[in-house]
């Protein structure tokens, strides 16, 4: 049985706080009200508190206060804050100051649960128990956490909460890298099928004349090397979920034959005529976009029209600026353990972090922090990241990062402008390297994640 998570509902008006703890409630959170801030204050070390609801008026004490104090000692409480006058100052000064999120008066049971279920599926998906492995197998997936407070990336997280418990078809889209399968794991783990198999699929790596039969197995003797009957991963998955990745990557005949499986519920496997009855969830995930690969005649329409029942688009990261610090963070943890020393980030490193385009998404973010942490020693500073991360970041900000890259020895003729060029900069950051490793051409290498041939070719093109 699971362990019952801690909620806080904080109103002065017993009408709202009853509502909102009664819907908590039956949802299976342990819920306490409190009616004044007083309360609130004394209330905020009795138990792990993991949902803070709180009115924005409370006597002679506002609801910004009590998110204040609570956001400083209690960093793991999600706080939503409760008004009957919104606006989007108010919901700005909310988030600015650490808020989860902002509802308006009168909210419905909806808007309660949605928040409830996310703030809970987030807080599953990122604490693994002792017990269980690492691992695919399992339901958990470790490389791309459910971590975040950006807008867009919360209302991903409410849209879990909210198609979880469903039967319903549902369509993931995003770029690679932006956590297409977690969020997959996650509409399963917090549905009735949570007990049965999760099957993910990689719809782009199974070759075309085998798709069919890795899904729905195969009679034997149904082609060469069909030595005995096999089940496939439709009938694996049978009263769970199957996750098709890079559906998109399928041709029409077998998109066919998946639409039938949708509709009738039922698999016919590869050289056999009898029939199954599968039950089965389906989601599907693609990085493309499937009504120009509709327009274009490579997906069916019929097909894209029976996946996207719901469809969940997952921002790419930078459109979530607002959380590359938490995931960053999140990375450096992980690497070094949590028994170890946290790594501090200079302030130049996040900025280069945040103003960087990351086109390989959260992947991208976590290769590059893995990398940071092993050149450094308890701060990451500039230099600790990836050359093409710090050149093409400095670029994009016109170079006026507070880094070693910054020289104001720069000639005018060096510069347009304001503007200082690419390879400037590159010259300019190759040469603080080598004055930091006394030349050790080597060395500077290793930390410019280069090879020895790339540091001579900048050297000597620096030269002539």
């Amino acid at each position: 049985m699971k362990k019952s998570l801690n909620a806080l509902v904080i109103d002065d008006e017993p009408q709202i706080s009853g509502f909102v703890s009664q819907i908590l409630e039956s949802d299976g959170w342990t819920v306490r009200e409190a009616h004044t801030a007083a309360e609130a204050f004394e209330l905020r070390h009795e138990k792990d508190w993991l949902l803070v609801f709180c009115d924005v008026v409370l006597g002679g004490t506002d609801g910004y206060e009590v998110l204040r104090r609570y956001s400083e000692e209690l960093p793991g409480a999600r706080f939503v804050l409760m008004t009957g006058h919104g606006s989007a100052v108010g919901a700005l000064d909310a988030t600015a100051i650490g808020a989860y999120d902002y509802l308006v008066k009168p909210f419905s049971v909806d808007d309660i649960l949605a928040i409830a279920q996310a703030v809970r599926e987030q807080h599953h998906l990122n604490k693994k128990p002792d017990k269980v492995p690492d691992s695919p197998e399992n339901g958990y997936v470790s490389d791309i956490p459910l971590i975040g407070k950006s807008p867009k990336f919360i209302e991903c997280l409410k849209m879990v909460g909210r198609v979880s418990n469903t039967n319903l078809p549902v369509l993931i889209t995003g770029e690679s890298g932006t956590g297409k399968e977690v969020v997959a794991r996650a509409i399963h783990h917090r549905s009735k099928r949570a007990g049965r198999s999760f099957v993910a699929v990689n719809c782009g790596a199974i070759p075309v004349e085998l798709i069919e039969s890795e899904l729905f197995g195969h009679a034997k003797g149904s082609f060469t090397g069909a030595d005995r009957e096999r089940m496939g991963l439709w009938e694996e998955a049978d009263g769970g979920t199957i996750f098709l990745d890079e559906i998109t990557e399928t041709n029409p005949l077998f998109q066919v034959k998946l639409l039938r499986a949708l509709q009738q519920g039922e698999i016919r496997r590869v050289g056999s005529n009898r029939t199954a009855k599968v039950d089965v969830r389906v989601i599907a995930a693609t990085n493309c976009d499937i009504e120009e690969e509709v327009r274009a005649g490579r997906f069916r329409q019929d097909l894209m029209y029976r996946l996207n029942a719901v469809t969940i688009h997952l921002p790419a990261l930078c459109e979530r600026i607002e959380d590359i610090p938490l995931l960053a963070e999140h990375f450096a943890k992980k690497l070094l353990g949590h028994n170890a020393s946290p790594v501090k980030f200079s302030a130049a490193a996040l900025d280069i972090l945040t103003r960087y385009s990351w086109p390989g998404n959260i992947r991208e973010l976590e290769n590059a922090i893995l990398r940071a942490v092993s050149l450094s020693d308890d701060s990451i500073y500039p230099e600790h990241l990836p050359f093409r991360i710090l050149v093409t970041a400095l670029a994009a900000s016109d170079g006026s990062i507070d880094s070693p890259i910054n020289d104001s020895s720069a000639s005018a003729e060096q510069k347009t402008g304001d503007f200082v060029s690419l390879a400037e900069m590159e010259a300019r950051y190759v040469t603080k390297t080598l004055a930091h490793t006394g030349g050790n051409k080597q060395a500077a290498a290793r930390l410019l994640n280069i090879d020895r041939k790339t540091l001579a070719r900048i050297i000597k093109r620096n030269e002539s």
